[in-house]
């Protein structure tokens, strides 16, 4: 079997993992739709590559609004990878205890919010602490991990804990341990990560969930189109009203903070 058929043969198995889930990714989107649908915002967090399954919920194509991304380029900038701004400082940072605090003192949280955790290992500080703080303010945690990988590994808090401990909800993206799923000849390292592979499916399954609610309840989500699909003046409309959208529900995070 070459490599890229080996690859993918193991990404559909990924595919069959996530299936398996499928109640725990409906009661997700029933979390998520009764946030969004209360006019709040579904918080998204990612250290490290798991920053692309933020970027994967909102925004982009096929994505609607009701979802906030947190991002922090300190622990997710890559492209430099050495020097000024690379990537051992990120990896540094991503255990730095106290910073998940930081980061959720901008925003005025409601127990009416809900969040998404990603995480492939569950074992860096500052993912688990953005949970622990979510939990200790009334957020309903849902969590994304590699479970092979997470229960191989060793948390880097003192006590033990992982980003599973603080989450109502867990979900699998089936990945191996060490990520890697390709074995080449000659090559004592696997190479081809998976996690990233089944978390989109994860993260859009429960998209996919979450707008059928909306649309249910009668609020169907404005959702980024592309003008191939709708015609670039019905594109932009949606565009902008998504954006708009977006901003007001953001507005509500800031309003009351500090008071």
């Amino acid at each position: 079997m070459s490599p890229a058929l080996d690859f993918l043969t193991r990404a559909r198995t990924l595919a069959d993992t996530v299936e398996r889930q499928l109640s725990a990714i409906q009661q997700a989107a029933d979390w998520f739709a009764q946030t969004i649908l209360a006019g709040r915002m579904v918080h998204v967090f990612g250290s490290g590559h798991s920053r692309i399954m933020v970027e994967e919920m909102w925004p982009r194509y096929g994505s609607f609004p009701g979802f906030n991304p947190i991002v922090e380029l300190s622990l997710s900038f890559h492209n430099l990878v050495v020097g000024a701004n690379g990537q051992r400082q990120a990896m540094f940072l991503e255990n730095v205890s106290g910073l998940a605090e930081r980061i959720l003192r901008n925003f005025d949280l409601s127990p009416l919010d809900s969040a998404l955790v990603i995480s492939s290992s569950g074992c860096n500080v500052v993912p688990i602490e953005i949970a622990e703080e979510f939990q200790r303010r009334g957020v309903r945690v849902v969590a994304i991990i590699s479970r092979a990988h997470s229960e191989a590994s060793t948390s880097r808090r003192a006590d033990g804990k992982k980003l599973q401990d603080f989450a109502a909800l867990l979900l699998d993206t089936g990945a191996p341990i060490g990520d890697a799923m390709v074995t080449v000849p000659g090559l004592d390292t696997p190479v081809a990560p998976g996690s990233t592979v089944g978390g989109c499916l994860l993260v859009n399954s429960i998209k996919a969930e979450v707008a059928a609610r909306l649309t249910a309840a009668g609020q169907p989500p404005t959702v980024l189109t592309a003008g191939a699909l709708v015609g670039s003046e019905r594109a932009t409309r949606l565009f902008e009203a998504a954006y708009d959208e977006h901003a007001r529900r953001l507005a509500k995070l800031y309003e009351r903070l500090g008071a």
